[in-house]
């Protein structure tokens, strides 16, 4: 344990350095070169390789004539190329449009759009489903893609290529281009952008209640001052030899800011795993003894129950960082058990926070806990309580809307001044604080507690579900009257989606209508939000004023639980 941290606590107030992303990690390569930045299937790269790596991507981009400030999305899991690609970014001066790789071709189409990118960076397994996107775009879009087999050791090399990879070697068609092929083209003169605080570095995506996704723009600074906080909140080490089990998705601000920037700045190594599931999380556990670990509560449930860490030495464990959604306080006492009879001397620590902050911006304390806490706001970060669609500041205990000032707070939505203006808002105080649509409370020593969202949404396995989005595509299936779709309590998941449809008149709710409703949302919506169960009804209840009322259907799945338990 770390006493320095233990007895002084985490510092206030920090200084954040004029650098970019990219330069934040030439800085560290040039302190450390030989140290490891990632691993790949047992392939490790060193921090100088790494750099190389960067600056060919950089290369590969302004040879595409790729200009400061210009849009390119990566659609792309954790593997090697999304990282090299995503700091050469940085390193010219553009912007990285971070998407989900198993998006919809509807939403994928969305998010060209919206960014006005030109160019796409994909795996070839998702080659096609991007190319079917292309159709749906406003504008001319070219793909680069790029193959796992690329970065992967000899010793795999050749077998997931004759087999895995063997589908999709067709791709890409002639029209668009093989990464590998782009990466060997140099450019005579590779720009290092000027640091800006103004500068959009990166756009994240986080669904609003209504419609599509909103695009949020975050800055270098947004990015580096999250690292930096995270760091000083952890309160441990965190330094050259020391590994974080990689497994938050890259195109998430939980996986990009902690899983991958904040390990990456400091020196540490980012174990990747482009894809989940415990029994690969817990053999890498066993086989790597990684010492960071940050997931979503559904993770650390199921690691309860992995046969591959039954009887694992737990005790290279460092820290154990929880976000994405709330802990439960059972969850977490099973956790802490869980690690002291595997000889853990940690305990979980949840984390708060939002992607129009990044992500984190409030951590639980290394060794302390207080009961449905989620823990202390980062350096530099403040938090109060206000009446909800006030600015008036609650007293300690009184449930309110959370509301933050902190250096990661986003320069605003893409294209949506509106938006923008209902989240930052100037206060008397003539500061901007970001309005979470949260609601909680704070105590005397200044712990915050989180209550519930103000507005509706659903989270399943960490990631945000809106149902009205749901319901305004099941909506558009013919034969479909109107639906409400919940949250349903779900052990593994935390929650599960659950769809209600009405029906046309005339119309049978049968297996029939409920295989048109999941073929036009396999098009349309991520497969993450797809209803695990849909269950048709001669009518929905409402409110005095004639809304659906969802409340009562959540109610009564809770009750029908209780009854079962």
């Amino acid at each position: 344990m770390n006493t320095e941290y233990k007895a002084s606590g985490p510092r206030r107030h920090l200084e954040y350095p004029e650098l970019t992303m990219y330069q934040m990690i030439e800085r560290i390569a040039g302190q450390y070169p030989k140290a490891p930045a990632y691993e790949f299937y047992n392939k490790k790269t060193s921090y100088a390789a790494f750099l190389q790596k960067i600056n060919r991507a950089a290369g590969a981009f302004t040879a595409l004539g790729v200009k400061p400030n210009d849009r390119i999305t990566i659609c792309m899991p954790n593997v090697p190329q999304a990282l090299d690609a995503f700091y050469g970014i940085s390193r010219i001066g553009a912007v990285a449009n971070m998407i989900h790789p198993l998006s919809a071709e509807k939403e994928i189409a969305y998010y060209l759009n919206v960014s006005e990118s030109k160019w796409i960076l994909t795996l070839d397994m998702f080659y096609e489903k991007v190319k079917r996107a292309l159709e749906q775009t406003d504008h001319p879009v070219k793909i680069l893609t790029a193959r796992i087999q690329d970065e992967l050791p000899a010793l795999l090399k050749l077998p997931y290529t004759l087999k895995a990879g063997k589908p999709f070697m067709k791709y890409p068609l002639k029209d668009d281009i093989l990464w590998s092929e782009q990466l060997k083209k140099t450019a005579k003169d590779i720009p290092i952008a000027l640091y800006d605080t103004r500068h959009t570095a990166v756009i994240l995506y986080s669904g609003g209640t209504t419609g599509m996704p909103k695009g949020i723009c975050l800055s270098d600074l947004n990015f580096n001052a999250c690292a930096l906080q995270a760091k000083e909140s952890i309160q441990g080490p965190l330094e050259p030899g020391l590994t974080m089990l990689s497994c938050m998705p890259i195109f998430h601000g939980f996986g990009l800011g902690i899983n991958i920037h904040t390990i990456l700045i400091h020196g540490g190594e980012c174990i990747l795993m482009p894809s989940f599931n415990i029994k690969s999380y817990s053999d890498m556990m066993r086989k790597k003894k990684p010492n960071y670990l940050a997931g979503v509560p559904t993770i650390f449930e199921a690691l309860l129950h992995a046969e591959a860490i039954k009887d694992l030495d737990m005790s290279f464990l460092q820290g154990m960082f929880c976000g994405g959604d709330s802990l439960p306080v059972e969850l977490k006492r099973k956790v802490d058990a869980f690690l002291r009879e595997h000889h853990a001397t940690i305990q979980i620590r949840e984390g708060y926070g939002l992607t129009e902050c990044v992500t984190a911006s409030c951590l639980t304390p290394r060794d302390t806990y207080r009961e449905r806490s989620i823990g202390l706001p980062f350096p530099d970060t403040v938090y109060e309580i206000v009446r909800p669609d006030t600015d008036e500041v609650l007293p300690f205990g009184e449930i309110g809307e959370i509301v933050l000032k902190t250096p990661t707070m986003m320069l605003g939505y893409l294209n949506d001044p509106e938006a923008t203006a209902k989240t930052l808002r100037v206060r008397s105080d003539g500061d901007v604080w970001l309005y979470t649509g949260d609601l909680g409370h704070m105590d005397e020593d200044g712990y915050v507690y989180f209550t519930q969202r103000m507005t509706r949404m659903i989270i399943s396995n960490g990631y945000n579900i809106y149902p009205e989005r749901l319901e305004g595509e099941i909506d558009t299936v013919p034969g479909v009257l109107l639906s409400c779709v919940i949250g349903v309590k779900d052990e593994r998941r935390g929650q599960r989606v659950k769809a209600y449809v009405v029906c046309e008149d005339g119309v049978e709710g049968n297996d029939e209508l409920k295989k048109k409703i999941m073929d036009h949302l396999e098009k349309t919506v991520a497969k993450y939000a797809w209803p695990k169960e849909i269950v048709f009804r001669t009518e929905l209840p409402r409110t005095l004023v004639g809304k659906v009322a969802y409340h009562v259907l959540e109610e009564e799945n809770e009750q029908k639980k209780e009854e079962t338990v």
